[in-house]
């Protein structure tokens, strides 16, 4: 099949932390040809810099004072997804716990939010064949118009096998805790919070393999392709 522009296709993928979103997303766009970003990356880069510049996280008003300083740069191919800031490469540290425990802080201020948003769609607008554009609040507030949203869920408690099993001895009930809490968060925000979109498609994935959610969410970009 080729790559035409009328093959274009934007999809959004929300969800949760530990449902699945990343790895999904990434071969997904893989598989199709389409570009690929993870803007809780865009989130963690930003917050990885707040914490790198000494900036007081407890404080929005300090947080959105610098919002536009960091210069935050996303490769978008999903074999390789890259993040710079400022030039440096930062895939590595915005992985750590301290980025992790405060990401949802900085992500909750507005001014982060206009900053990351504004970014996220001049990518997606840039990308030729289309593009997965993976998040919280894609579907709902950065590409209200996609042309394909997808919401992945999960209990709980399988989200937070999963992302145990990532972060190597991990307690699964701290993580569970941990997951409850920032979904607790990133729902209850006042700016963009987590939501599924009324258009969006909902898939479980608790008692799915990830080559079957990959399978699954394949089925309906093509089916989303052939109808344009």
């Amino acid at each position: 099949m080729e790559n035409g522009a009328a093959q274009s296709v934007i999809v959004a993928i929300d969800g949760p932390s530990g449902t699945g979103k990343s790895s999904t997303s990434k071969a997904v766009a893989a598989q199709l040809g389409l570009s690929y970003l993870d803007t809780g990356a865009q989130y963690r880069a930003i917050t990885w810099w707040m914490v790198a510049n000494g900036i007081d996280i407890e404080d929005p008003s300090a947080i959105a004072a610098v919002a536009g300083k960091p210069e935050i740069v996303s490769g978008t191919d999903p074999e390789n997804p890259t993040i710079t800031v400022d030039g440096t490469d930062v895939a590595a540290p915005i992985r750590t716990q301290e980025v992790t425990s405060k990401v949802s802080a900085v992500s909750a201020v507005p001014e982060v939010r206009a900053r990351i948003t504004e970014l996220q769609r001049s990518i997606a607008a840039a990308a030729e064949a289309g593009i997965v554009v993976e998040g919280r609040d894609i579907g709902t507030t950065v590409l209200p118009d996609a042309d394909l949203k997808i919401f992945l869920t999960a209990s709980p408690e399988a989200r937070a096998a999963r992302r145990s099993g990532e972060l190597k001895g991990a307690d699964v009930n701290a993580t569970r805790e941990a997951l409850i809490k920032r979904d607790a968060a990133d729902s209850s925000r006042k700016t963009s919070p987590l939501a599924k979109a009324d258009d969006a498609v909902e898939v479980d994935t608790t008692e799915l393999t990830l080559a079957q959610v990959i399978e699954c969410v394949v089925t309906l970009v093509e089916e989303k392709r052939a109808g344009k």
